[in-house]
């Protein structure tokens, strides 16, 4: 199953669906999931444009010429089982979505790039016993940055015959390849954050914790390296704290470590009778730091140190990730796509201090594995004649 991420940028659009949304001046979803009525007539449930998008009261049924191929509970199914799968493979993503670090677009398609901005720093507070003295009055600069905005889909199928049949029969609807679909689009999404990618398009770059430009760097000895003791990873820790603090960033912090660290650490810190401290116990008892978690999509020998403010980095959505209708290849193979509409925007201010910090392990550093022994083979003994 083939993912693929399509851009709409300040010079149009790049990809399939790019193509098409950016003809259509926007995109609503509702006309890309019909659905067949009891009636057998095709309708589609698209916003009011008044209201708060999330309450039903603000959606209306309308009927459409577009060929339906599902019902309006088959469509539940279908978003029913990509739910629970993508929120399971995003965790970079969900953190930012949970802590409110997120900017939506009202029309995704209408808005070719984000355009945004930093500022230096200008102005000075004066002290003075009459307040008649003019302060300093320098006027501040402005430096414009652009984000491609991308489109990822995947595309599955439902076969025709499958789908009269699990009709016939009263069984509910297979979603595995919906479930597949949602899975990839996911893992992509989740790796816009945690791998080395880049994504360029329309002037701007989408970047990740480990390549964004001014991120600050660190290295160190790896945490599962022979003789590493846990008070080395606590000093390790305390080291890119400082670095942050050096920076002006003072938290909240997050930390991201590879796959490799997990067992790390749920290792033993210190033990004071009965009750055990963790290495992980003992790392969130360090000031500022909320959350320490393992990503699985993040490269071995990566760590990553993040202040989870709007002014560091934040989620730009458009679009959920969303089921929709794309097209009917005859009578048989009814075509659907997983996509959405959704980019992480890592920031720094105009003096290019940014409050991610990218830790590397030290070359070498990693334990070396224990070669198994070679069990010795016993000699076949000559026969006697």
């Amino acid at each position: 199953m083939e993912k693929h991420i399509d851009f709409v940028g300040r010079n149009g659009g790049q990809g399939e669906v790019a193509g098409q949304l950016m003809a259509n001046g926007k995109l609503n979803v509702g006309l890309l999931r019909p659905w067949i009525g009891v009636n057998g007539r095709t309708y589609a449930t698209v916003y009011k444009g008044a209201g708060d998008p999330k309450k039903p009261e603000n959606y209306q049924n309308i009927m459409i010429n577009a060929a339906g191929t599902l019902r309006r509970d088959e469509w539940k199914q279908l978003d029913e089982a990509i739910i629970p799968i993508v929120e399971s493979r995003l965790v970079g993503v969900q953190d930012l979505i949970t802590k409110g670090l997120t900017y939506n677009l009202g029309n995704a398609m209408g808005t070719t790039v984000l355009e945004s901005h930093t500022m230096s720093d200008a102005m000075q507070a004066e002290l003075t016993m009459d307040g008649v003295s003019r302060s300093k009055g320098d006027r501040p600069t402005f430096n414009t940055n652009y984000l491609p905005i991308p489109i990822i889909h995947v595309d599955y199928e439902i076969n025709a015959r499958v789908l009269a049949a699990s009709r016939s029969l009263g069984n509910a609807l297979d979603t595995t390849s919906a479930e597949r679909a949602a899975r990839k689009v996911a893992e992509y999404l989740e790796s816009m954050l945690f791998t080395k990618k880049q994504y360029a398009f329309g002037g701007g770059v989408i970047s990740s914790y480990l390549n964004y430009t001014h991120r600050t760097t660190h290295t160190f000895t790896a945490w599962n390296a022979v003789g590493k003791k846990g008070s080395d990873i606590i000093a390790d820790v305390l080291n890119m704290k400082q670095k942050m603090i050096n920076k002006h960033f003072y938290g909240p912090y997050t930390i991201y470590v590879p796959t490799a660290y997990e067992t790390v650490l749920d290792s033993d810190y210190a033990t004071s009778g009965t009750a055990t401290q963790t290495i992980r116990d003992r790392i969130m008892k360090i000031g500022n730091i909320t959350d320490i978690k393992v990503i699985d999509t993040l490269p071995a020998g990566n760590l990553v140190f993040v202040q989870m403010t709007s002014d560091v980095v934040r989620l730009v959505r458009g679009m959920a990730v969303q089921n929709v209708q794309w097209q009917t290849e005859g009578n048989f193979v009814n075509k659907y796509k997983v996509l959405t509409i959704q980019v992480p925007q890592i920031r720094s201010d105009d003096n290019n201090a940014c409050g991610v910090l990218h830790a590397v392990e030290k070359s070498g550093s990693t334990p070396t594995p224990t070669p198994t022994p070679t069990a010795t083979p016993t000699p076949t003994p000559t026969p006697t004649i």
